[in-house]
């Protein structure tokens, strides 16, 4: 199957959307629930409130896969800002949604450090989020090896300046 990035950057602001036709409460119990973030991320233990830190473990990847996440804000059902931390360093995560005539609109952004991981991060990060749309609606769960390497060269693209 070929997929295509989705993908944008505006600065070091690596953000994705997606669509749901639901509520936008059904669609922020899919991104804050632990039985439901499981689903297509990965599940969560802790108190999660603003200025505390839950543990997840991302199922979907290779071996145990825990990282810590802190809660900046979450102001439901619009807005969950977190700042995770794993071995592979420090992530600014933001997920903001809007309901517009029934339609929930996920936009989800990752605040990078620096643009020398974006041909990784932003594959793995399509990835995710079709597994949400997968979790959600149903649809054919989606094959690693269709968005990585596949989609490394659109990301890579994207932080090249356009001069260079």
């Amino acid at each position: 199957m070929s997929k295509r990035s989705t993908g944008t950057l505006r600065g070091n602001a690596l953000t994705m959307t997606r669509s749901f036709k639901a509520p936008i409460a059904d669609v922020w119990t899919s991104v804050t629930k632990s039985e439901h973030t499981e689903r297509w991320f990965g599940r969560w233990e802790g108190d999660a409130r603003p200025g505390n830190t839950i543990r997840v473990l991302m199922v979907f990847e290779k071996g145990d896969a825990w990282t810590d996440a802190t809660i900046n804000t979450c102001d439901a059902p619009h807005h969950l800002d977190l700042t995770t931390k794993s071995d592979y360093g420090e992530s600014h995560l933001e997920l903001k949604l809007r309901e517009v005539d029934g339609t929930t609109h996920l936009e989800f952004t990752h605040h990078l450090t620096e643009l020398a991981g974006i041909g990784e991060m932003g594959p793995g990060w399509e990835y995710y989020m079709d597994m949400l749309v997968h979790a959600r609606e149903g649809t054919p769960k989606p094959v690693w090896d269709d968005y990585y390497p596949a989609l490394k060269a659109d990301y890579v693209a994207l932080g090249v300046p356009a001069n260079g």
